[in-house]
């Protein structure tokens, strides 16, 4: 005969507790079943920065295929996750799919997060109305991954000179000295450049909406807020170009734009 030990609810459950917990996110909006134009994305919007994302845990919003005309084609996950981690991502979940994609994704070894929620997803695709421009992915930020306020700016006193880049993950960026043509500044936060400006600046990398760029002397190659970009092929009107400046970031209904006004001393 076998013998049974009954178990003490309380000692089996002091080992252990089940809570409920958040996660920051990033998400991916993927407007095409095309791998090869995702992976030309890829490469031309984070293939210079190696260290922009870090183990990130991913999900894959699928939603923007729905009503489009790729609807119904197949997706082939493995490569996707594949091309994801490549880029130092960690694919974990995927939400707004059809059945079939959902079958897919799940056999690959994503879990659904159909309650998953964007904090704004048309910044990241919506072209700046001043000056549409070149697009990055459609990355957005999850509700969860606001930018950490808690860090303090991190501040360059020396010049940037053509092909140095510099990235403030999860904070704001200061910089004291020239950034020349060729450079390029990225923030999560704001960018302030208490000098001319000539290379790229790219604040609100992570969606951050309120994020802004300044500058003493704006003279830019590119500007970019929350993915709204704005590039040298448009000049800049002449009450601001090499002038004091802000830009941020206007949501408006008939698009997203990049503004800048002149600051004056």
């Amino acid at each position: 005969m076998l013998a049974m030990t009954a178990a003490n609810p309380a000692k089996s459950t002091a080992s252990f507790e089940i809570k409920s917990a958040s996660l920051p996110l990033v998400a991916l909006l993927l407007r095409s079943p095309d791998l090869v134009a995702l992976a030309h994305g890829m490469a031309q919007r984070f293939g210079d920065i190696p260290d922009f994302f870090e183990k990130d845990p991913l999900v894959i919003d699928l939603s923007p295929l729905n009503n489009s005309a790729d609807a119904g084609a197949a997706i082939d996950f493995t490569a996707l996750l594949h091309l994801l981690r490549q880029y130092r991502l960690a694919p974990i979940a995927f939400k707004g799919a059809s059945t079939a994609h959902a079958a897919a994704a799940q056999a690959a070894g994503l879990v659904c997060a159909r309650d998953a929620l964007l904090v704004h997803p048309k910044v990241q695709a919506v072209p700046c109305a001043e000056a549409p421009g070149q697009q990055p992915p459609a990355f957005a930020a999850l509700q969860a991954s606001a930018v950490n306020a808690a860090l303090g700016a991190l501040v360059i006193d020396k010049p940037l000179r053509s092909g140095q880049q510099v990235y403030a993950r999860g904070r704001d960026l200061v910089v004291l000295a020239m950034v020349n043509a060729g450079a390029e500044v990225i923030a999560d936060g704001s960018i302030h450049v208490y000098a001319p400006l000539r290379g790229k600046a790219i604040a609100g990398a992570r969606g951050n909406l309120e994020a802004r760029i300044f500058s003493l002397a704006l003279d830019a190659e590119l500007l970019s807020i929350a993915g709204v970009y704005r590039t040298s092929d448009t000049p800049l009107p002449a009450g601001i170009q090499g002038k004091p400046c802000q830009v941020r970031l206007v949501t408006a209904g008939e698009g997203d734009k990049l503004v800048m006004d002149a600051l004056s001393g």
